[in-house]
C-alpha cells in the first residue's frame, strides 16, 4: 500500500473528520541512470563557471622580462581561447535567484523560509460548486482521500452520499509540505477524490493562441465531423489505452544481458614495497651475523 503523503482533517461548517491522503495515480515512466559505455556511473556537481582566462600572446623577444598590454587575439587565428574554469560548491553556499526585467535578484535561504507557509493540519472546505463549471485544464494531480481511523468513517460516509446526493464538489485550500494548494473534493462512487487545482492566474486563456475570428465553417462538411464522431463513439475504458512506447523499451531491457560487474584488480603489492622488505630482511639476517648492514637503495 503506498504511503500517505499528508494526515489531518477534513473540515466543513462544524463537522471535522480525520483523514489521511494517498497518491491516486503513479507514473511508470522507464527511468535511466547516465553511463558511460563501460557502465559506469556518471553524476552531476555544482560548479560556478568563472571568466575564461585572458589568452597570454608571445612576449617580444627584445622585452623578455616588461610587462605588457596584451593585444586580442584575432578570430580564427592562433590558439582557441581556454575554457571557462569550473570551481565546485556546496550546497550550503547556494542562494536562489529570480530574473527580473532589471537584472538578477538573489534570495537567501532564511529569507525565503521567513515567508514560507506552514504546514496544515486542515483541509477547509469553504465552496461547493458544480464539477461540470470546474474545466480540465484547472486539474493539477488527483489524491484519495480516506477516513483515518473507525471513528472517522461514519463522518466520512456522511459527506460523501451529501455531496453524491447535491451533485456538487468541495472547494478548499490547505498546504501539502510547503506549498499551498487550492484544491476540489469529488464523489466517487464509495470514496472521497481530491484534486490539487491551478490558481487562477496559472491558467492561460485560450484566445491568446487561437484565433478563429471571421473563420467559416461549411455545413456539409460539419455534418461529416459529426458523422464520423458518431462512428467512433464508445464508452470510456482506461485499460484499452497503453504506453506502447514505455512497453517497447521494457522488451529492448528484457531481451539485453546485465552488464558484468567489473571485479576489483587483485591487491598487488607496489615494486617499491618489495624492494623494501627484501633490504629489510637483508638487514634483519645481517644484524644477527654481527655484521652491520650494507646500505642499498630502494626504488
Amino acid at each position: 500500500m503506498p504511503i500517505a503523503v499528508w494526515t489531518g482533517t477534513l473540515s466543513f461548517g462544524l463537522v471535522t473528520i480525520p483523514v489521511r491522503l494517498y497518491p491516486a495515480t503513479q507514473p511508470k515512466d522507464v527511468r535511466f541512470h547516465l553511463m558511460d559505455r563501460q557502465g559506469r556511473r556518471v553524476r552531476y556537481r555544482r560548479v560556478i563557471e568563472d571568466t575564461p582566462p585572458i589568452h597570454e600572446g608571445t612576449p617580444p623577444a627584445d622585452e623578455p622580462d616588461e610587462p605588457r598590454e596584451l593585444a586580442p587575439t584575432p578570430s580564427g587565428a592562433g590558439e582557441p581561447p581556454a575554457p571557462a574554469a569550473r570551481t565546485e560548491i556546496g550546497f550550503h553556499d547556494l542562494v536562489r535567484g529570480y530574473q527580473t526585467d532589471e537584472g538578477t535578484v538573489t534570495l537567501s535561504t532564511e529569507e525565503i523560509e521567513a515567508v514560507r507557509p506552514q504546514r496544515s493540519r486542515t483541509i477547509d472546505v469553504e465552496d461547493f460548486v458544480e464539477l461540470a463549471d470546474i474545466d480540465p485544464v484547472y486539474f493539477e494531480k488527483t489524491y484519495y482521500v480516506v477516513p483515518a481511523g473507525r471513528d472517522a468513517e461514519r463522518p466520512y460516509l456522511l459527506l460523501l452520499r451529501a455531496m453524491q446526493l447535491a451533485g456538487r464538489v468541495g472547494i478548499g485550500r490547505f498546504v501539502l509540505r510547503t506549498k499551498p494548494h487550492l484544491v476540489a473534493i469529488r464523489p466517487m462512487a464509495e470514496a472521497l477524490a481530491l484534486h490539487t487545482l491551478f490558481f487562477g492566474d496559472e491558467v492561460r486563456e485560450p484566445n491568446t493562441s487561437v484565433h478563429l475570428a471571421g473563420v467559416e465553417v461549411d455545413e456539409r462538411q460539419l455534418e461529416l465531423a459529426t458523422s464520423l464522431i458518431e462512428t467512433l463513439k464508445t464508452d470510456w475504458d482506461p485499460r484499452a489505452y497503453s504506453d506502447t512506447y514505455r512497453e517497447d523499451l521494457l522488451r529492448i531491457i528484457a531481451e539485453k544481458q546485465p552488464l558484468e560487474e567489473a571485479e576489483p584488480p587483485p591487491e598487488r603489492t607496489p615494486a617499491r614495497i618489495e624492494e623494501l622488505m627484501r633490504a629489510l630482511k637483508e638487514s634483519v639476517e645481517t644484524a644477527k651475523r654481527g655484521k652491520r648492514p650494507r646500505t642499498r637503495e630502494v626504488g
